[in-house]
């Protein structure tokens, strides 16, 4: 459990910016990509947006999250499911692919920009090799690192957990468009089980060995080089 003193609230603020905002930007792709492909429903809906009001669910975005924080359990998180017609789809297999995989892109564009800045802050000696500011004594630069890091790891986790292949997560529908017409009935059947297998991989642990390896490895190619 995280003692609770003015850091970890500051940095608890700083963590709830960072997740709202990726989850606002995950859910407006998924709206985005969809109107692309002839549904306007989410449009209609006001979701192709970046108000966090359009997308927060209060259970999922913000008291599960902060019970998380506070306590050290595994992150379990979501925001308001963008709502989608795939009858008015044009070529509703390309079309799940890509409003699938459009917010998974945008999470790690996200990553990738806060991966971009932190390297170049380090390059220009702005922040040393423990990611801290060489002005140790500006809480606003402290606060702004603090930030990026936070925005390129959540972000990488973001991607990574949607691409896993269970019903309810991205990866699930990513993979029905590719597998061939003759899975669908047993990917339906999956869905059934979808919540019950996540909370498995999530308590189990089988999600924190996978974010053991990636998390180092993201954090490597940010480095490279250097």
């Amino acid at each position: 459990m995280n003692p609770i003193d003015s850091n970890t609230i500051a940095q608890f603020v700083l963590y709830m910016v960072a997740l709202v905002f990726s989850l606002s930007v995950h859910e407006s792709a998924h709206a985005w990509m969809s109107n692309q492909f002839g549904d306007d429903l989410a449009r209609l809906q006001g979701r192709v947006s970046l108000n966090p009001a359009a997308h927060v669910d209060p259970i999922g975005t913000l008291l599960f999250p902060a019970i998380a924080f506070f306590t050290g359990a595994p992150l379990i998180g979501w925001a308001k499911p963008t709502p989608v017609n795939p009858l008015r789809w044009r070529n509703k297999r390309v079309a799940n692919l890509w409003v699938s995989a459009a917010g998974i892109i945008s999470n790690f564009c996200i990553a990738i920009i806060a991966g971009v800045a932190i390297r170049l802050l380090y390059a220009t000696h702005v922040i040393n090799e423990s990611l801290e500011p060489a002005n140790t004594g500006s809480m606003l630069a402290k606060g702004a690192v603090e930030l990026l890091i936070i925005f390129f790891s959540l972000n990488v986790a973001l991607g990574v957990f949607n691409l896993i292949p269970i019903p309810p997560l991205d990866g699930s529908k990513i993979l029905a468009s590719i597998l061939p017409p003759s899975f669908e009935p047993g990917i339906e059947a999956l869905e059934r089980f979808g919540f019950m297998l996540l909370f498995i991989a999530v308590f189990t642990g089988v999600l924190g060995v996978i974010f053991r390896v990636v998390m180092p490895l993201a954090w490597s190619i940010v480095f490279i080089g250097a």
